[in-house]
């Protein structure tokens, strides 16, 4: 019997070790789940589910319901009567749209009629492209109609050059009905050109439909109010920032409750995501990041009530809480995520503190192949700080075997590095393609209190940089990691501290890896176009001789400056229409390591924006990743 089991033990053994692995392929044949609601009789779940077609180079997307309960999905074709829909107004009479209208006469044939075949854009101020559009005089407003009568809608911003929603990203979070159906609150940033370049300052506005007045509900505020949601009681909610400029301010949950303005988090060292109300008013569940992930959290609505708020985490584990659907009937309904799973939707028990899995998009794929294992470590920095880093090993690992080992390095700055799964930067397609890969939460990032998420502003190639060359040395130590076979990867502000390592690391790494980062911070000063980004997070622009931040980060944090001491192979990839970090800033990276007979690779996309979007392309980045990796690590 003895023989029987050791046998059958060995058998499994084999089949463990000779699964397949996540390839590039298998990862965009994934679906990507997108939650639409709970119904409104609280027992079904509706939600989307989208695949790259890969042939056609698009997404194609199907819409399933499936009972909270339990059961197996059907597809659906009409849900719009069975979920709620908060543009609809509460009486049930009216809706609300968002489309472009056009205000300003930029284009040539707006200024001269006769020649509506010329191709020219006339600008007079800044402003005149934004992440990936240029700006041809539309703006984004938001409409009201009779709900069945859509097409005689009314303009709540007749005539004015402000968005609402916001570009580039807002959707319709950024408008809402009030409770009695008689106002809409909207958020705007209400500045034009180069002030809107300079500035944070979003606004909540309330427009009445009788009056056709509006009026400012957050003027006092200097920096972002986002998210206007209403309490069951009736009182208004929102997300507050208060630096104007700052565009990675802690975020803040404020009521507007009996003429004054409650900060619910103002006492917890941490940011907030996203939130939603519990149906009684009692309470509020959000999301926010914590030691490496993003988890659910409730604080508590004082009201008459003379009592704080006081903020609760109520998840805890090694994933990503990434939105919150519904909660009902003690049940949380959310998104989750980890390194190894793409978005599902989960149900958690807030009372027996459990998870049911709803949607299972993507567990068959996931149950042929091996996966990664992941783990925390906890490093001392330089300066005597404790740093959490993410290490993901190779699925099948073997640690008296030595591995190829990736400093990954996170973009943002100001972004958490949690466990996401990321259809580019996927650590479970690195791992399984043989790499170790280690991801530091750096100085910068949300979830380790305020004051680490803040320490990255002006001091970009300072104590983050350490923190880098830190997370690797100390991984380096392993033995199964391979010390002559490092390399470091990153995009955006990831992708400048790939170009800063490349002159600072002393041959600690054999291969780099640069998407979309700035190299040259005069020159990207000069193009980018949210100016507000480099005058708050490096000091000013590079004329103003008197001001120290600013001349500190031109001088030594300017990757441009250690050119000189590049000698490892790098590939640099730049989007064409990417305007946050425009094409210039790979051009001159790839130029000057050319120049300096470096072996470099540049990889042009010039339809894709800071990200990569299409379904080829996104293929052909990943085949370009790995087929550089095997050639210089």
């Amino acid at each position: 019997m003895k023989k029987i089991f050791l046998f059958a033990l060995s058998l499994a053994s084999i089949n463990a070790f000779s699964q397949d692995v996540m390839t590039k392929e298998l990862l965009w044949k994934l679906g990507r789940v997108t939650p639409v609601g709970v119904t409104k009789d609280g027992k079904n779940l509706i939600y989307k589910v989208g695949y790259a077609d890969m042939e056609e180079n698009k997404f194609d997307s199907k819409t399933y319901q499936i009972s909270l309960a339990g059961g197996d999905p059907q597809e659906i074709h009409d849900y719009e009567s069975v979920v709620s829909n908060k543009s609809v107004s509460p009486d049930g009479k009216m809706i609300l749209t968002d489309k472009p209208v056009k205000i300003n006469k930029i284009l040539g044939k707006d200024l001269y009629p006769s020649m509506q075949k010329s191709d020219v854009f006339v600008y007079d101020e800044l402003d005149y492209r934004h992440w990936d559009t240029w700006n041809d005089g539309t703006h984004n407003h938001v409409f009201y109609a009779p709900k069945n009568n859509v097409e005689a809608a009314t303009d709540i911003m007749e005539g004015e050059p402000y968005d609402s929603p916001q570009k580039p990203f807002g959707g319709s979070e950024d408008y809402i009905w009030s409770p009695d159906s008689k106002s809409i609150v909207y958020v705007a940033k209400k500045k034009f050109g180069t002030a809107y370049a300079l500035s944070t300052n979003t606004d909540l506005y309330e427009y009445n439909l009788e009056t056709k007045k509006t009026v400012n509900l957050t003027e006092s505020n200097l920096g972002y109010d986002t998210h206007p949601v209403f309490s069951p009681q009736g009182y208004l909610t929102w997300l507050q920032m208060k630096r104007d400029g700052y565009e990675a301010d802690k975020n803040d949950l404020i009521v507007r409750y009996d003429g004054r303005d409650l900060n619910l988090t103002a006492n917890w060292d941490g940011t907030v995501d996203s939130y939603l109300w519990s149906k009684d008013g009692e309470k509020i569940y959000f999301t926010a990041a914590i030691d490496g992930t993003i988890q659910l959290f409730e604080v508590n609505f004082p009201g008459k009530k003379k009592i704080a708020p006081l903020v609760k985490q109520i998840t805890d584990g090694n994933f990503d809480v990434t939105g919150i659907v519904d909660v009902l009937d003690n049940k949380a309904i959310v998104t989750r995520t980890d390194f190894n799973h793409a978005t599902e939707i989960f149900s958690y028990d807030l009372k027996k503190k459990d998870w049911t899995q709803i949607t299972k998009v993507n567990n068959e794929a996931y149950s042929k192949i091996a996966l990664s294992k992941s783990e925390k470590r906890y490093v001392t920095t330089a300066d005597g700080k404790k740093m959490l880093v993410w290490v993901i090993f190779p699925p099948n690992f073997d640690e008296n075997k030595q591995y190829p080992t990736l400093l990954y390095c996170q973009g943002g700055p100001q972004s958490a590095l949690s466990q996401f799964y990321s259809f580019r930067w996927n650590f479970q397609l690195m791992a399984a393609e043989g790499y170790i890969v280690v991801a530091p939460n750096r100085r910068g990032m949300p979830g380790h209190g305020v004051e680490w998420n803040e320490a990255i502003s002006k001091d970009w190639a300072g104590k983050p940089m350490q923190d880098y060359l830190d997370a690797i040395d100390d991984v380096a130590k392993e033995k199964y990691v391979d010390k002559n076979r490092l390399g470091a990867v990153g995009a955006s502000y990831g992708g400048y501290s790939v170009f800063y390592l490349a002159g600072i690391h002393e041959n600690r790494f054999k291969s780099l890896i640069a998407h979309d980062g700035v190299f040259n911070l005069v020159s990207m000063y000069g193009t980018t176009e949210e100016v507000f980004f480099p005058n708050f997070d490096t000091g000013g622009a590079y004329w103003e001789k008197d001001n120290k931040d600013a001349q500190n980060a031109y001088k030594n944090f300017n990757p441009i400056n250690l050119v000189d001491k590049w000698n490892t192979p790098i590939l640099i990839y730049q989007g064409g229409t990417d305007y946050r970090v425009p094409i210039g800033q790979g051009q001159e990276a790839f130029q000057a390591a050319q120049l300096r007979g470096v072996k470099s690779r540049f990889v042009y996309l010039p339809e894709e924006n800071h990200w990569v979007l299409q379904p080829q392309n996104a293929q052909v980045w990943q085949g370009e990743f790995f087929r550089w990796l095997k050639e210089t690590l």
